[in-house]
């Protein structure tokens, strides 16, 4: 089946500065790919060549089978990390012009906005003033931006800032259905516990590079055996061939550096006097410890 998406050997530079350096993804129809990196990584500047915000030094960007035009712009829904809407105008009235824009007006896009709204309580501020609300509810604002006039591919980039609990589940599933209807999703975000709920796949970029890419599950398989997880007492000495320690529900989480053997750790934390241990046992690592592990990784030298 042709992806939505199909980025291949993208490069881009701005002066000395090799913000993305040859990379390759793409994102299917029905499919929710995480597109994963720590600040810098050349995220966002790949997010604007796919938007044809920026044009591309080297490689070619397809959308839907081919390049991208003014048909297949009003098929995106995009939603920045940094928030634009007009922040003195009518929400409603700023929701329809962004909609119009889009090619999508008149007594639908009215229709559907209220529904929209309705969805996200919000209807009641609809003649609010955007800047007159709180940072959860312009994000809501935002996100119904995204939506409203029904896009093919949804790029995401951090839904889920601003949120509180009730509302990060109701994007969640948002999302999900949307997947479900053969729609194409693009996710950025530094929640690693929301990409490693909703993605299939994802790339993981550092330094303008793709560094990891693949389906989850197999990731995760790739490093099992890279996290201990302890349970027990006392104070967790300092330990050779840890790059980073988590401490969740009673337990530590360690990320094991690229090469080290667990035996190794499991002897150091066995002879500690700090420590009482009751468990100790391989754990199938988390998206965020996989991250940690290979950026942390290429910084000393070991990818």
């Amino acid at each position: 089946m042709q992806p939505a998406v199909l980025v291949q050997e993208v490069s881009k530079s701005f002066g000395a500065l090799q913000a993305v350096d040859r990379v390759s993804f793409q994102v299917q129809r029905g499919e929710i790919h995480g597109l994963l990196g720590p600040n810098g990584a050349g995220k966002t500047t790949t997010i604007r060549m796919l938007l044809d915000i920026y044009q591309p030094d080297e490689g070619t960007i397809s959308l839907f089978g081919g390049p991208i035009d003014e048909a297949k712009r009003r098929r995106i829904g995009y939603l920045p990390e940094e928030r634009g809407l007009y922040q003195d105008q009518a929400l409603e009235t700023v929701l329809l012009y962004l909609a119009a824009l889009k090619g999508f007006r008149g007594a639908q896009a009215r229709q559907r906005l209220h529904q929209w709204l309705e969805r996200f309580d919000l209807l009641d501020k609809r003649s609010t003033k955007v800047q007159e609300l709180s940072r959860g509810m312009q994000q809501k604002a935002q996100l119904i931006s995204t939506f409203l006039h029904d896009p093919d591919l949804v790029v995401l980039d951090e839904p889920f800032s601003g949120l509180d609990p009730v509302n990060t589940r109701l994007v969640k599933d948002l999302i999900l259905q949307m997947a479900q209807q053969g729609k194409a999703i693009l996710m950025s975000t530094h929640q690693m516990h929301q990409v490693e709920s909703l993605c299939a796949r994802i790339t993981l970029i550092d330094r303008g590079q793709v560094v990891l890419s693949g389906e989850v599950a197999q990731i995760k398989r790739q490093f099992g055996g890279d996290v201990l997880e302890v349970a027990g007492s006392g104070t967790l000495p300092k330990l050779q061939g840890v790059s980073q320690v988590r401490a969740e529900n009673g337990l530590w989480h360690l990320s094991l550096e690229a090469g080290v053997d667990p035996r190794a750790v499991l002897r150091q934390i066995v002879a500690s006097p700090q420590m009482t241990i009751t468990r100790i046992a391989l754990a199938e690592p988390s998206l965020e410890d996989i991250f940690i592990a290979v950026v942390k990784g290429r910084e000393d030298g070991h990818a």
